[in-house]
């Protein structure tokens, strides 16, 4: 994470969600567990405006969570809403990491910060693949600050 401050705007695709009385524990805050529920929430809808997901369902080659991580930098209670924003670090022939934003309406700031490291996966060979090639250069349009370490043809 780079040493300035993180804003919400950061973030190229974002998804809002409102906090569940249920996301709630017995210390009145949401439950650690629940900010990988958004993580995921976001992740998904990343690879979605990406391509990513329709092309899994050509293919059968898709994303797979390999590492997660959360930094909780103030508490995040009922009733709030939330956006969540998601982008790509980097991404090389067949992993990627993403870092996720949690931006707090009720408290106007950033709540959560984590990150994910992305395998592309051949769900029918059940093994290690290649993200295809359209999916990277849909990501270089949608999150125009990645690094790619990858070579391809445009």
């Amino acid at each position: 994470m780079k040493s300035k401050h993180v804003t919400i705007d950061d973030f190229p695709v974002h998804l809002n969600l409102s906090v569940l009385w249920g996301h709630m524990d017995a210390f009145q805050h949401v439950n650690n567990v629940i900010y990988f529920r958004y993580f995921e929430s976001a992740r998904i809808e990343y690879f979605r405006v990406t391509g990513l997901m329709e092309q899994m369902m050509r293919s059968g080659v898709g994303p797979i969570l390999a590492a997660t991580s959360c930094r909780y930098i103030r508490p995040l209670t009922f009733p709030d809403t939330i956006k969540i924003g998601c982008r790509t670090k980097w991404i090389d022939e067949s992993e990627l990491e993403q870092e996720y934003g949690i931006f707090s309406n009720e408290q106007q700031k950033i709540v959560a910060i984590g990150t994910g490291l992305i395998v592309a996966y051949d769900y029918k060979k059940q093994e290690r693949s290649k993200f295809p090639k359209e999916f990277i250069l849909s990501l270089e349009r949608v999150d125009p600050d990645v690094e790619i370490r990858v070579k391809h043809n445009t």
